[in-house]
């Protein structure tokens, strides 16, 4: 079944990680054996051919550069401008993707119609480019608001300004603080633009904050729910309630300390914590029950976010895995209907009321 991804960090993959995503996982996992420089070494799951083998034929990809601050520990950049520049560099190795004929990306609605026509005519997918739809996943690199609109122009048509910790914008996880005047100012110009807001990684100060000044469409391309794993990374019911009345879609992320109360990080595994896609399914349950039908859930996976299978649902071989969704989903109860609007349906209701008149 067509699928769509909504967070994938395939350019972050591709040059700090040194990861040709051209090549099958397999080969990408041949290629790092022995090494140890970062602790999913040798354990990737997502390729653009692992993509393709899925029937994942869109996804929302990021840019990310984190600015750091004297005295953050968090890794980073020392400047707006380097982490601009990393941003351009993840979108130098998009368009080179492109130009190679293995991506495609996605700027409005008559594009996303071309390429869901190009998906959904049931032939073979080999050699079919995997479409992207951009997205900037932290704030911190728009060295000012002006150059939002430079990442316009270049397909920007998302973004979530926080991640980890304190931002320029916006505080994310693990930090808290209201929206600060610039990041007030970045919303209303992304609300001018037209680019989504991804509520993803919010603070819950700054989730509040931002759902009040922005008018525009929300969605969170990878969260899961506090009431299932109490994290302050997760949404409360309060917030997925207020995400619902909003119209959002959210994505179920598949990182296992998301999914397992207490997980620590190189000690656990998703055999002993018996992770699996059906914990994912459990948050996206818990939506529903909220929401009162399925019409608010998809894929958000964040499969290879700096982690690996090491850390990935346990009967997840690659992403290509996820085509395991629609029968597990079946048998839970839910009707061949729903299980499209959670495959790929309800991810393009959204865009297509989202760019409907406005791109």
């Amino acid at each position: 079944m067509f699928t769509i991804d909504a967070h994938l960090d395939l350019s972050m993959n591709a040059l700090e990680w040194n990861r040709d995503l051209t090549l099958p996982v397999s080969e990408i996992n041949d290629r790092e054996e022995g090494l140890t420089d970062k602790p999913d070494r040798g354990n990737a799951v997502v390729s653009l051919p692992a993509l393709r083998k899925g029937n994942i034929g869109l996804v929302v990809a990021t840019q990310i550069g984190r600015y750091v601050a004297p005295g953050n520990p968090l890794p980073g950049w020392h400047s707006p401008e380097q982490a601009w520049a990393q941003t351009q560099g993840q979108l130098a190795w998009y368009e080179a993707m492109v130009e190679k004929g293995e991506m495609t990306q996605i700027r409005n609605l008559s594009e996303l119609e071309a390429h869901v026509a190009l998906w959904g005519n049931n032939e073979n997918n080999t050699g079919k480019p995997v479409g992207f739809i951009l997205s900037l996943e932290g704030a911190d690199s728009l060295v000012n608001i002006d150059y939002l609109e430079k990442a316009f122009e270049s397909g920007l048509r998302a973004l979530g300004p926080a991640h980890y910790g304190p931002g320029r914008y916006a505080h994310g996880t693990d930090a808290s603080a209201p929206l600060n005047p610039q990041g007030k100012e970045l919303i209303r110009k992304m609300d001018e633009l037209g680019i989504i807001l991804d509520a993803t990684h919010l603070c819950d100060l700054a989730f509040w904050d931002a759902l009040e000044v922005y008018n525009g469409p929300v969605w969170a391309s990878h969260n899961n729910c506090r009431a299932l794993v109490d994290h302050n990374r997760q949404f409360s019911d309060d917030m997925i309630k207020e995400l619902v009345n909003r119209g959002a879609v959210i994505g179920g992320a598949m990182d296992a300390w998301m999914l397992s109360p207490g997980w620590e990080r190189g000690k656990s595994t998703p055999q002993e914590r018996e992770v699996s896609l059906s914990t994912v399914l459990d948050h996206m349950d818990h939506i529903c029950q909220i929401a009162g039908n399925a019409d608010h859930i998809g894929i958000g996976s964040d499969l290879d976010g700096a982690f690996g299978k090491e850390q990935a649902p346990y009967d997840l071989e690659s992403i290509a895995g996820l085509s395991k969704i629609p029968n597990l989903l079946s048998q839970r109860g839910y009707s061949q209907q729903d299980i499209e609007k959670v495959m790929h349906g309800n991810w393009l209701r959204f865009l297509r009321n989202a760019w409907g008149a406005a791109l």
